[in-house]
């Protein structure tokens, strides 16, 4: 199993995962036309994609979903409240996940949906799961809860957020409103968040932490290794953050 990112952050967001029989978008915040740029651009054929999995409605993460799975009919899984969310349109393809939770299968390669708190309707984010390897994503969440704590317990990778440092945040130029809402207990996750998180699981055994969503206007990578560093220096030399602009390179999980 491996996968790379093919951006992250507020212009637009979009995940490959794949193993040995099985390909999966999870998201697609771009056009039809950048997101066939960028997937070539790691030597991925649009029409390749077996699953689009969508973890809520935000436009930064469905821009592009419904051109692309009616281009090549591919099968997208969503919760009923994202989909109701985006206008409940007519897609090909549709799959509609347990807002709860739900465990699949293709071709070897398990998906579990998990619900995380963030101001969208039935929001989630995935596991998965491939020949004994484990990657986990976490994006999009205000608070960690204990339920997404157990979810990503022995990963051996992880796409992360670490959004936002507070004090960026109460000094940057958002209004009261935004920086309530980011900061709020359904909106994005800070570093400190995230490190707790980190301190929480068996992060010695993660190969590869790939931190993503991070702010441009109220975080810096600078803020992002020292978080990690508090919690295990070892971990800080197998980080990458994504970048917002352009697909990352290929990982292992």
């Amino acid at each position: 199993m491996r996968f790379c990112s093919l951006g992250s952050g507020s212009r637009g967001n979009a995940t490959l995962v794949e193993s040995a029989g099985c390909r999966v978008l999870v998201d697609n915040g771009f056009s039809l036309r950048e997101l066939h740029q960028r997937l070539r651009s790691v030597d991925v054929e649009p029409n390749s994609i077996d699953v689009l999995l969508l973890t809520h409605e935000h436009g930064d993460h469905v821009k592009g979903v419904w051109s692309f799975a009616r281009r090549h009919r591919v099968e997208v899984w969503t919760t009923p409240g994202t989909w109701r969310a985006v206008g409940a349109p007519e897609i090909p393809r549709l799959r509609l996940l347990s807002g709860q939770g739900q465990s699949m299968l293709i071709d070897g390669l398990r998906i579990r949906s998990y619900p995380v708190p963030h101001d969208a309707r039935e929001p989630c984010q995935f596991l998965f799961e491939a020949d004994g390897r484990r990657l986990g994503v976490l994006t999009d969440a205000g608070c960690v809860t204990p339920h997404m704590t157990e979810v990503l317990q022995d990963c051996d990778a992880l796409i992360l957020e670490l959004n936002h440092d507070p004090e960026l945040l109460r000094r940057g130029p958002y209004p009261p409103s935004l920086q309530r809402r980011v900061a709020g207990d359904f909106g994005h996750l800070s570093n400190l968040q995230a490190a707790r998180l980190l301190d929480a699981l068996p992060h010695r055994a993660i190969a590869q932490l790939c931190v993503a969503h991070v702010s441009e206007t109220n975080n810096h990578p600078d803020l992002v290794h020292a978080s990690i560093r508090g919690v295990c220096e070892s971990l800080a030399d197998r980080t990458l953050i994504l970048e917002q602009d352009q697909p990352s390179a290929w990982c292992a999980s």
